[in-house]
């Protein structure tokens, strides 16, 4: 994610075969993906390589005039994320991109000091990592224990924000953009007290920037280990997904059989049945933090929280909060129920 991030430059014609050379400051678009991954994206994605820089300078020119002020990175390479995750429909790759400067805005506990080095206490509990193997469909997969938390120490909001990361890192491959990822999550140990942290503005916000407000294509979640209390976490989690979201959670319990139909062994760590050997999350932490510069650079680019909104358009954090608030209120007692 480099170059300019304004609007100033007099765009080139929708569809002239070489855009990037009347644009010498912002770096030639160069495909990496292998000949496989070009024709699965022509499948799944509507994505046709003799049109790919036609349809990225179609949304660099949308968002030069719809959304102006919004301090976004527009070269080839980023603004193609977001052409990925909605299938090359500029509409949708344009409110997701004006929906992920939103939530990061609207969030300041997360994205303030949003930086490698400011979740190495995360890092280093083993919260989150990501398995060294990719999965049948060359896909990351992305682990999450919640056990290895202790509230106090941190508030959720470092989990969270080292998940983003997480899904930052991994989204600069072109290879995720097109085969998404998956989430392992284990569920061993959280007690109610833990859970309770986990409320209904927390998961709508979590949920918000997944589905809506990230450009990631989250093909599986699996839960495993899930106590009863996890019932009363997936009622908050439920209303905010959407129908094809939900129907992509898989709950195995301590049914490691039923894991591996859904992952399998050789890649698993032998903590989940897998040949593997042991989690080590070491790797995936050195990768992360060895980022620190280039995530330096990548975010100096865009909107940071704070700043004044980039359009009407975009909601605020608090508005948010407000209208989610009193539907969701009844929701907590679930928690306890279920426990």
């Amino acid at each position: 994610m480099s170059g300019d991030s304004g609007c100033t430059r007099t765009s080139p014609s929708v569809g002239s075969p070489s855009d990037n050379e009347f644009l010498p400051d912002r770096p030639r678009y160069v495909c990496s993906l292998s000949p496989e991954l070009i024709a699965k994206a022509r499948e799944e994605l509507q994505e046709k390589p003799e049109w790919r820089l036609r349809d990225v300078q179609a949304l660099r020119d949308m968002v030069c005039k719809d959304y102006p002020t919004l301090s976004t990175c527009l070269d080839d390479a980023f603004l193609l994320r977001f052409l990925r995750a909605r299938k090359f429909d500029y509409d949708r790759a344009l409110q997701l991109l004006v929906n992920y400067h939103s939530c990061r805005r609207s969030w300041p506990e997360v994205f303030n000091n949003l930086k490698p080095s400011a979740i190495k206490a995360v890092l280093a509990s083993g919260f989150v990592t990501v398995l060294p193997h990719l999965d049948t469909e060359g896909r990351h997969v992305v682990c999450i224990r919640p056990d290895r938390w202790t509230p106090s120490n941190y508030p959720i909001t470092e989990n969270i924000r080292a998940i983003y990361l997480t899904l930052e890192k991994l989204i600069q491959s072109e290879e995720t953009q097109v085969n998404g990822i998956v989430i392992l999550a284990d569920y061993n140990g959280v007690s109610l007290s833990k859970a309770s942290h986990f409320g209904p503005f927390v998961a709508k916000k979590v949920i918000g920037i997944l589905q809506d407000g990230f450009p990631i294509r989250i093909k599986a979640v699996n839960i495993i280990n899930e106590p009863r209390i996890f019932k009363g976490i997936f009622a908050i989690i439920k209303p905010f997904l959407k129908e094809k979201i939900a129907n992509r959670f898989f709950l195995h319990g301590s049914d490691l059989n039923s894991l591996h139909q859904n992952l399998p062994q050789r890649i698993l760590p032998e903590e989940y049945g897998g040949t593997s050997g042991k989690l080590d999350v070491a790797a995936w932490n050195e990768l992360l933090l060895a980022s620190e510069e280039d995530f330096l650079h990548d975010f100096s680019q865009l909107v940071l929280p704070g700043d004044s909104s980039p359009s009407e358009a975009v909601m605020s954090g608090d508005a948010e909060e407000k209208q989610s608030e009193e539907p969701l209120r009844g929701m907590k007692p679930q928690l306890y129920y279920c426990y």
